[in-house]
C-alpha cells in the first residue's frame, strides 16, 4: 500500500466506506451504530444514528445512501483491538433488531426501513451491497452466530423503491463482501470463514444464467478470512482479508496476490475497500479492529460504480 495516511480514527469498527464528490468519505460504525462522514481534513460528524450494526453503504440510483444493518452486534476488547464477537464466538447481541436494509438521505440522514425480510423470511445478518446499472442492487445476508446454533446465509437482489426482494442463492455459509464484473455479467461474493470467493454468472438483472450454480475462484489456506470487497477496472476483484491484515487482489482466473498493510498501520481486521479520487486510484480501506480509516494510492483503478453522490 503506497503513501498510506490515516484519514480517521477513534471509529468504533468502522466499515462500508464510499467516497463521496465533496471529497469526504462516508462510512458506517458497526459497533457505533451509526453512518459517519469523514471530511479530507480527518473531521468526522455523525450522518445518521442508524441502531443495530450498519455495515455495507452504497450509493442508489436516487443519490441516496443504501446501508444493510444486521441488527446488532456483540463485541469486545482483545488488546488494542475491538472484536466483532463476544469470549464464546457470539455475534447476535441481546438487543438484536433484526437484519433489515435501509434508506439514508446523504444530507439530512433521515432514514427509512427498506426490507426487514424476504418471502416472509426475516433478513438475519446483511452484510455488504452493490448497485447494478438498471438500478437494483445486490446484497449478501451473513447471518447471526449464537452459542449453540448460527444462521445460513443467502444472496439476494432488491429494487431500490422497495418494491421486490429475490432470494437468488440460498444456503451460503457466511458471505460477506459482493460485487460485481466490469460488464456486469458476473456476481462475485466472498465467504467469510472458509476464505473463498465465489461467483455466479448471470442472465440479467437479479437472474442466474440458464443452469448456472455458485463457482469457485480462489479460496486462501490456513487461516485467513475474507471480509467485504472491491472490484477493479481490469475485473480483479480485490478482498479484503482478516487474521493476515491486508487486501487479496484476485483475477477472475483465480490468480491471487496479497496486498499487506503497512506495519505501522498492522490490524488483523481489515474489513473493506473502495476506491476514490478522480481517477479512482485512491484506495480507502477500513483497519476495523484499530477504528481507523486509511487511504493509499492504488496501482490500478476501482472499477466506476453504477451510481455516485
Amino acid at each position: 500500500m503506497q503513501n498510506a495516511r490515516v484519514l480517521a480514527e477513534g471509529l468504533r469498527f468502522p466499515e462500508g466506506p464510499v467516497a463521496m464528490a465533496d471529497g469526504s468519505v462516508i462510512v458506517t460504525e458497526l459497533i457505533g451504530k451509526k453512518l459517519t462522514r469523514v471530511t479530507p481534513d480527518g473531521t468526522t460528524s455523525t450522518l445518521a444514528e442508524l441502531g443495530g450494526s450498519p455495515n455495507g453503504c452504497a450509493v442508489g440510483p436516487d443519490g441516496a445512501l443504501y446501508v444493510t444493518n444486521s441488527g446488532g452486534f456483540n463485541h469486545m476488547e482483545a488488546g488494542p483491538f475491538l472484536i466483532p464477537q463476544d469470549e464464546h464466538g457470539v455475534t447476535q447481541p441481546d438487543d438484536y433488531i433484526g437484519g433489515r436494509i435501509q434508506r439514508v438521505d446523504p444530507v439530512t440522514g433521515a432514514f427509512t426501513d427498506l426490507y426487514t425480510e424476504c418471502d416472509g423470511h426475516g433478513l438475519r445478518g446483511p452484510n455488504d451491497l452493490v448497485f447494478d446499472s438498471t438500478g437494483g442492487f445486490w446484497f449478501t445476508d451473513h447471518g447471526k452466530r449464537r452459542r449453540r446454533d448460527e444462521d445460513r446465509g443467502g444472496l439476494y437482489y432488491a429494487a431500490a423503491d422497495g418494491s421486490s426482494i429475490t432470494e437468488v442463492q440460498y444456503p451460503i455459509d457466511a458471505p460477506n463482501g459482493v460485487g460485481l464484473s466490469p460488464d456486469g455479467s458476473v456476481v462475485y461474493w466472498a465467504e467469510t470463514h472458509s476464505g473463498r470467493l465465489q461467483a455466479l454468472d448471470l442472465a440479467g438483472p437479479g437472474q442466474k444464467a440458464d443452469g448456472a450454480a455458485p463457482r469457485l475462484i480462489a479460496g486462501l489456506p490456513g487461516m485467513q478470512l475474507f471480509d467485504s470487497l472491491a472490484v477493479q477496472a481490469d475485473g480483479a476483484v480485490c478482498v479484503a482479508t482478516i487474521i493476515n491484515g491486508g487486501i487479496s487482489v484476485i483475477t477472475p482466473d483465480g490468480d491471487v496476490t496479497h496486498v499487506p498493510n503497512p506495519p505501522e498501520h498492522f490490524d488483523p481486521l481489515v474489513t473493506n475497500i473502495a476506491f476514490g479520487g478522480e481517477d479512482r486510484r485512491t484506495a480507502f480501506i477500513t483497519l476495523s479492529g484499530t477504528g481507523k480509516l486509511i487511504a493509499c494510492d492504488w496501482p490500478s483503478a476501482g472499477l466506476e460504480l453504477a451510481f455516485n453522490a
